[in-house]
């Protein structure tokens, strides 16, 4: 069995749906893993602009929220960014091998 430590930083119950997704998923292939990680941060990146929104509007309660989704939707694109690039390095090295 797997075990995942907590975010601190993540509410606990996104993150206890989450773990509760990979269980139900079992194990999946490189692209499926791929395409919920990239899910992940679009739900992330959604949830930041609603709450930027409601902020704007007036209706947002905690202004500490809206900052925390923010942050966490940016650290979750940053992370992608830099996971692509060192995906792209790791290729154009292959590429560059002789055989």
């Amino acid at each position: 069995m797997i075990t995942e430590a907590l975010n601190p930083y993540i509410p606990v119950a996104w993150q206890q749906t989450q773990m509760q997704e990979k269980v139900q998923a079992g194990d999946g292939d490189f692209a499926h893993m791929l395409k919920d990680a990239l899910n992940g941060v679009n739900k992330l990146q959604v949830k930041a602009d609603e709450a930027a929104l409601q902020l704007a509007n007036g209706q947002a309660e905690d202004v500490h929220q809206v900052m925390i989704a923010v942050e966490q939707a940016m650290l979750a694109m940053q992370l992608t960014v830099q996971i692509r690039n060192k995906v792209i390095e790791a290729y154009q090295e292959i590429a560059r091998m002789q055989i």
